[in-house]
């Protein structure tokens, strides 16, 4: 399997190509994903909250930092992704996040 930080193409919400992990962007699960991909524990509970809002904030336009270096699709799909992961946890959207979900 191959893997990025000790993390699967599964932990981040930007996969250009799985075979290539220098194409995946904005990590936001613990290596316990890899308990989830095998059905041993739920997907939602390896959500890694404080990476996820560096992952939110990546994907922001605010001015502070660079935004993340991929295409107009993959920052939508990211969003859409992560969007999910606060849906699913009953959290409140960033704003960033409820602009383009």
């Amino acid at each position: 399997m191959t893997t990025k930080e000790d993390l699967p193409a599964e932990a981040f919400a930007i996969v250009g190509s799985p075979e290539d992990s220098g194409t995946w962007k904005l990590p936001h699960h613990k290596r316990s994903i890899l308990r989830a991909i095998w059905g041993k524990v739920d997907l939602e509970d390896t959500v890694d909250w404080e990476r996820m809002s560096a992952a939110v904030t990546a994907l922001s336009l605010d001015g502070h930092r660079r935004r993340v270096e991929a295409s107009p699709e993959e920052i939508l799909a990211a969003a859409r992704h992560l969007a999910g992961h606060y849906r699913k946890a009953g959290r409140p959207l960033p704003d960033t996040l409820a602009a383009l979900a």
